[in-house]
């Protein structure tokens, strides 16, 4: 037993809930309150995972396994585009959320689950997170938040626990990697995917591969641009992205940074 006081604080909190069912991604902040729940509540869990076209293949088979070493009971819930994100609006995290955790609740409903909760982090509440909203609306619960655990802690906590995404980079939706007002087509994100996991192969962990149409720009981890500046592997790069289905292939000099499209936003 972690003897960490929130981390007990935590446990404490989950146990009151009795039942819960947690929207799971595979992510470091719900994989680890996958495990704590499982910690408090038994068989009195559930997790249930997004599919869409906007979710890396790759991600829903990771969660899959996480589960499946866990032994939680499971499901995967389809989730298409829908009409009111078709044009990436600024709103689209909060519009896609309310439509997503609504059909999570309809499941809780149906099976007697009290609760529905998330991964959100004490950390999110200081970035553009307009999905926060919605799940404020719906009354989903953020036992992270709510026992102020914050990124770091979770990391080292997942360590401690012995959990292998204790050191996985942050990885969002790949609607973030399409400008606002750009029409969302099902064919850049299968582009988006199989560039960002051939540079993650290529020993980029953290990476994005922003989609313009079919311009591609490549945002790599600070500490990682200067792998970039090889001759031979920028030839390769530009070789492989354009086979994914890009016309153009360019660098962020910049770097990896979250949200990055958030600068665009008319209201800042």
């Amino acid at each position: 037993m972690i003897k960490n006081e929130k981390y007990i604080k935590l446990i404490n909190h989950l146990k009151k809930m009795e039942r819960v069912i947690l929207a799971f991604s595979g992510g470091v902040d719900s994989t680890f309150l996958l495990k704590a729940a499982q910690e408090a509540l038994g068989g009195n869990l559930k997790a249930v995972t997004i599919q869409s076209p906007y979710i890396p293949k790759w991600e829903i088979e990771e969660a899959k396994q996480l589960v499946a070493q866990l032994g939680v009971t499971f499901e995967i819930l389809e989730a298409p585009i829908i009409d009111e994100i078709r044009h990436n609006p600024e709103n689209r995290c909060y519009l896609c959320k309310k439509a997503v955790f609504s059909k999570i609740k309809d499941i809780a409903q149906r099976e007697g689950y009290p609760y529905v909760i998330d991964g959100t982090n004490f950390d999110d509440i200081g970035d553009y997170r307009p999905g926060l909203k919605a799940l404020a609306e719906l009354n989903i619960k953020s036992p992270l938040l709510e026992c102020q655990l914050t990124k770091q802690e979770i990391r080292d906590l997942s360590k401690e626990l012995g959990l292998n995404t204790w050191d996985k980079p942050p990885y969002a939706c790949l609607l973030t990697r399409i400008p606002y007002g750009n029409e969302l087509k099902e064919e850049d994100f299968v582009k988006i995917e199989k560039a960002e996991k051939y540079m993650m192969a290529r020993g980029f962990r953290a990476v994005r591969v922003r989609c313009h149409g079919n311009l591609a720009r490549i945002e790599v981890d600070k500490k990682d641009k200067s792998k970039l500046f090889n001759a031979e592997l920028l030839e390769e790069i530009a070789g492989k992205l354009k086979e994914f289905g890009f016309t153009y292939v360019t660098l962020d000099l910049e770097g990896y940074r979250v949200g990055s499209f958030n600068e665009t936003r008319e209201n800042k």
